[in-house]
């Protein structure tokens, strides 16, 4: 097992539950009144300065009373730059032997900007003594995965209708799933079928699903499912009638920037339109707008912009009603 382990995540859940796991199993049969060391961003304040030293004397403090020591470092994307992170760089070129270091990169209490990645001079770092960050959030395709996971290591049983209706009930809010499993495997015990009469009163309310959910029953044209998409979006995911009109601005217009470009393939066109990463938005665009054609992409560019004038205080009528008909007139186009 590495000496130094390195998680980061945006939801507090699913992160505290693998460092939970991961602090568990690095203490084995130490105490943790002896043996676990945890620093979270008060600790790093002095004055009113921030600085990683705090942790790296800690990591460096010798066991007492155990065999080695567990420290763990809470809340670190405080420091974001290669500046603040040096003294942790240097402990890293030559760690004690006797300490296992856990890094936590996630925002504190204290921290009004956006969480950002590992400053690349620790990134090289950890890099050349071949350690991965461990990236907890979940979401998309990727929620699958992690359901199927969970429920096998719970032994929670569901049959085919039951998986479906918890898949699609969670969306992206899998962070939820660890209560639903421990209600489910005490209520019926290890092994039983469960069917989705059986789920159906532990779920609560439907989480929240991803932006590409909500554009892709708009262009399949199904104004019920895009309105449930979008409304699973305000009230399980808590996003803003304005966010969720962001995501779509940045849809149509990559369709709208598509018309006529010299482009001929999603490569081509996501190189064209500055999309870095995964070409598949950029397809999907490509593809709706092919269907949609000029005057239809024009129209739509047209309601987009109606609505973030009403949204923004256009009109007296409520900020759902607003989004809801958007969807509905984009869906019918």
């Amino acid at each position: 097992m590495s000496s130094v382990q390195v998680f980061s995540g945006t939801d507090s859940v699913l992160l505290d539950q693998a460092v939970r796991a991961a602090i568990k199993e690095a203490l084995g049969d130490q105490s943790p009144d002896f043996a676990l060391a945890e620093l979270t961003e008060p600790d790093y304040q002095a004055d009113e300065h921030y600085s990683i030293s705090t942790l790296v004397d800690a990591a460096q403090t010798p066991p007492m009373l155990s065999d080695r020591r567990v420290v763990v470092g809470h809340h670190l994307a405080r420091f974001s730059t290669g500046d603040s992170v040096e003294p942790l760089v240097n402990y890293l070129a030559n760690p004690l032997d006797t300490t296992h270091l856990i890094l936590v990169w996630s925002r504190g209490p204290a921290l009004n900007k956006r969480s950002t990645g590992l400053p690349k001079k620790l990134s090289e770092s950890l890099k050349a003594m071949k350690v991965t960050v461990t990236k907890t959030d979940v979401g998309g395709r990727e929620a699958d995965g992690y359901i199927d996971a969970k429920l096998r290591e719970t032994g929670v049983n569901l049959d085919r209708g039951a998986r479906r209706m918890l898949g699609e009930h969670l969306g992206d809010d899998v962070n939820r799933l660890g209560g639903i499993l421990q209600s489910l495997a005490a209520t019926y015990g290890d092994g039983t079928k469960l069917t989705a009469d059986h789920i159906a009163p532990y779920l609560g309310g439907a989480g929240d699903v991803p932006p590409w959910e909500l554009t892709d029953t708009i262009a399949d044209g199904n104004i019920p499912s895009a309105l449930r998409a979008a409304r699973r979006m305000m009230h399980g995911g808590e996003r803003h009638p304005l966010a969720i009109l962001a995501s779509l601005t940045t849809h149509y217009q990559r369709m709208a920037s598509l018309d006529g470009a010299p482009v001929g393939g999603e490569k081509d066109a996501a190189a064209f339109l500055g999309v870095k990463g995964s070409t598949y938005p950029v397809k999907k665009a490509m593809q709706q707008a092919r269907r949609m054609g000029p005057d239809h992409v024009k129209r739509a560019w047209g309601l987009i912009a109606q609505a973030d004038i009403d949204l923004r205080g256009g009109t007296a009528a409520d900020p759902e009603q607003v989004l809801e008909v958007l969807i509905a007139r984009l869906a019918r186009l």
